[in-house]
């Protein structure tokens, strides 16, 4: 038995999402703010923690009809009842689970079977926040509103005008959702799935007048554990549950042994024959030091006794000591570090630190893995960890254990965060009843913002979560979930080198706000500066850049169309000799010339006349796929500029071929004046252009190129002095300023907030609830 996948609809940003579930371990990964925390805190809410939702857990958006509906309610009309309750189903927070039962576990949930008609596979289970009983919330609203009216008609006769509570539906729910709502579950019908379209799900509807379950429908079925992103390593802790995504204050390391003492290995729990020395040594040392405690406060008791204490009828006060087995973990020395080792030889006593001395980042990392691994052995009940109830039931493994684990890289580097990702699923199921069998099923669910964990697992283990941006005031920006196992199909070439790629460079791709790919190491080195000193907005983003060759992007074609991150594909003409072995050449017009970049062929426009690609218009090298609406993607290479190579050269048409003819070309006076070292590549290309005054200029400057080392022209430009080089002296060429323009422009709408969003509510503006 395992989770097949989740349908969360209506709450928070995820207003319509399906979230596949591996088998084994499952990483959330997504830009700031596209609904990871969201659905990390669905799934606790939903299955765990049903009395920790608020009206801001509701899609946004959705309040604005529920705030019509509340307001035009007629209680007075029952008629219209029905309609009124259908239509109000449909913007409640849901969360659909969906089981994989293989035929030896059909036992185990055959409350869930839906109907007799049920011939295996799927089984799902609705959990939806709704009114205990709609028509009495309502009810209770229009009362509230009703007294608020009063309240305002009797301060306008004092030419006083007051906003008062409730001013609308959701701000009544904001303070009585908790006593009004409650979770209730249905079971659903595997024969009503649907697929996902363009990442957006479609959840089945509830027959009307479905009766909810009476009992808790995965009691005995899924155990949940969760470790969550604020771990608080720093201060004691104060109130902290061992389930909850959020502790208060510090959860030290001896606290967690203490717990997991009590539990497992405790003496006085469940005695066996092996604790009886255990138990013995105990109670000796308690009577040891009872009679030193009495011999110490003699005199002292003695001395109380001269006030008439505890005189004639007053109990005789008697000092005593309850000695338990974990009170040697309680000192701020329980834990500690050895830094050196005893050597009996030398007669060198071990040398140690407490835990509070060693780093945020090993503390974070014992942590994490002491409770992975008491999630495991709680679920198995190892040790002297079992129920009160011996009954057969209530000893019974739960088939499935979900662990689900909030940003696990804080304050571990890289090395540590793919360490702990590789190792994490292994200490869940390091048990010899767990050995060599997937019955029980472990599922391990790992939301982050690390580019090192997710690239240290494959593609089919990653879910990607979309930002979709909207400009309209009716709606508010909600996200999709996709499954990237999905985007290449299986095994294929593509999908083992842009996989393989990503984890030789670490790129952040997967987090970013926009992408771009360039050429080669001259872009690379030089993009970022143009970037700081001439894209401000650009700059504020979070950008990835790839270094990737032509003849390599078209491979993440599908990957970045899926994905819908705003990625703008910087690229060289690259001429070449149509005959023969297509040998790189000087780009002319009329020549029959092709490119050979297999960008520009077989990603966008799909062209290889050098001719044809040189007419092409701006609005052209924008690339559109209709199966993936949400793309947003631009092609930019050379096109043709005017140069004047010096003063009394006459301005000719240039076609470039590289970034570095079109850098040099647009830039031939900044290099003239150059004040430069005497041996350096920019001496080079100073002295070749000042030289050259009867020379065809695209002649100079294609040999200029074809004898630099491309990465050190753009090292030694950034060793210049002059702090105005890359602001305002050295252009940028104009088919990359062209592109930035566009990425820029593009991005500027996602990272825009919606200026009306008052519409929503009627109150101060709203924004859809943060992640955590």
């Amino acid at each position: 038995m395992k989770i097949e996948f989740v349908e969360i609809k209506n709450f928070r940003k995820l207003q319509s999402v399906r979230i596949d579930f591996s088998d084994t371990t499952t990483i959330f990964v997504g830009s700031n703010n596209s609904g990871k925390t969201s659905a990390m805190e669905a799934l606790s809410l939903f299955l765990t923690d049903h009395l920790g939702f608020y009206a801001h857990d509701f899609t946004l958006s959705n309040w604005i009809r529920l705030n019509e509906m509340a307001n035009s309610f007629k209680i007075e009309e029952p008629e219209t009842h029905q309609d009124f309750f259908s239509e109000f189903e449909n913007y409640l927070p849901t969360l659909d689970l969906w089981l994989k039962v293989d035929d030896h576990e059909i036992h185990l949930a055959r409350h869930l079977i839906p109907t007799l008609d049920w011939d295996g596979g799927s089984l799902g289970v609705r959990f939806r926040l709704e009114p205990k009983d709609l028509l009495e919330s309502v009810k209770a609203y229009k009362n509230a509103v009703s007294a608020s009216e009063n309240i305002k008609n009797a301060g306008q006769k004092d030419s006083i005008n007051l906003a008062i509570w409730p001013t609308n539906f959701k701000d009544f729910l904001d303070k009585k959702l908790k006593g009004l709502f409650k979770i209730r579950q249905y079971l659903l019908d595997a024969a009503k799935l649907t697929s996902p379209i363009n990442g957006v799900a479609s959840p089945q509807k509830i027959p009307d007048g479905s009766e909810p379950l009476e009992s808790d429908p995965l009691k005995g079925l899924i155990r949940i554990d969760t470790i969550g992103a604020q771990r608080g390593l720093g201060t004691e802790s104060t109130n902290s549950t061992e389930n909850s995504l959020v502790h208060s204050g510090k959860r030290k390391l001896s606290n967690q042994l203490r717990t997991y003492f009590d539990r497992h290995l405790s003496p006085h729990k469940n005695p066996v024959p092996s604790d009886i020395q255990a138990l013995d040594a105990i109670q000796n040392a308690e009577k040891a030091f009872n009679e030193q405690i009495q011999i110490g406060f003699k005199d002292s008791l003695l001395e109380l006794q001269e006030l008439n204490y505890p005189g004639i009828s007053n109990p005789t006060l008697r000092l005593s000591t309850k000695l338990t087995q974990t009170a040697g973990l309680n000192h701020s020395a329980a834990v500690q570090y050895e830094l050196l080792a005893e050597n009996s030889a030398t007669a060198i006593s071990a040398l140690c630190l407490p835990e509070e001395y060693n780093g945020l980042g090993y503390q974070n990392l014992i942590s994490m893995v002491f409770k992975l691994m008491s999630f495991r052995d709680s679920w198995l009940r190892v040790g002297k960890d079992q129920p009160e109830d011996q009954s057969k039931e209530s000893n019974t493994t739960c088939p499935i254990h979900l662990v689900l684990v909030e940003e696990p890289e804080a304050h571990l580097h890289a090395q540590v965060q793919q360490v702990f990702v590789r190792k994490a699923y292994d200490v869940l199921r390091k048990h010899p009843v767990l050995e060599d069998t997937n019955s029980p099923q472990t599922q391990l669910i790992i939301s982050t913002h690390s580019s090192h964990i997710a690239h240290e697992i494959e593609f089919s283990k990653l879910r990607y979560f979309q930002r979709n941006s909207s400009n309209s005031i009716t709606k508010v920006a909600t996200s999709t979930v996709l499954n990237l196992s999905e985007v290449f199909g299986k095994g294929i070439q593509t999908e083992r080198f842009v996989s393989r790629y990503l984890k030789s460079t670490h790129c952040d791709l997967f987090f970013a706000d926009a992408a771009i790919f360039v050429e080669g190491a001259a872009e690379r080195i030089l993009i970022p500066n143009f970037i700081q000193n001439h894209f401000p907005n650009l700059n504020k983003s979070y950008l990835t850049i790839i270094e990737l060759g032509g003849s390599h992007a078209h491979r993440f074609k599908n990957l970045i169309e899926c994905l819908g991150i705003p990625t703008l594909v910087i690229t060289d003409l690259d001429s070449a000799s149509p005959s023969g072995n297509h040998e790189k050449t000087q780009t002319e017009r009329g020549c029959g010339l092709i490119t050979s970049n297999v960008t520009l062929k077989a990603w966008h426009p799909k062209i290889s006349s050098i001719d044809d690609l040189l007419a092409q218009k701006s609005e052209s090298k924008n690339a559109v796929n209709k199966e993936f609406p949400n793309s947003k993607v631009r092609i930019c290479y050379q096109f043709p500029i005017t140069v004047q190579i010096n003063e009394s050269s006459t301005p000719i048409e240039f076609l470039a071929s590289t970034f570095e003819h079109s850098l040099i070309a647009e830039n031939t006076a900044f290099f003239r004046y150059l004040n430069s070292n005497e041996n350096d590549t920019l001496e080079t290309v100073k002295k070749k252009l000042s030289k050259s005054k009867k020379e065809n200029p695209t002649t100079i400057i294609y040999n200029i190129v074809n004898n630099l080392k491309k990465a050190e022209l753009a090292l030694d430009l950034l060793t210049l002095s002059s702090d105005s080089v890359f602001s305002s002296e050295l252009k940028i060429p104009e088919y990359i300023s062209e592109g930035l323009i566009w990425l820029q422009e593009v991005i500027a709408p996602q990272n825009s907030i919606i200026q009306d969003k008052s519409k929503l509510t009627n109150e101060s503006p709203l924004s859809e609830a943060p992640e955590k």
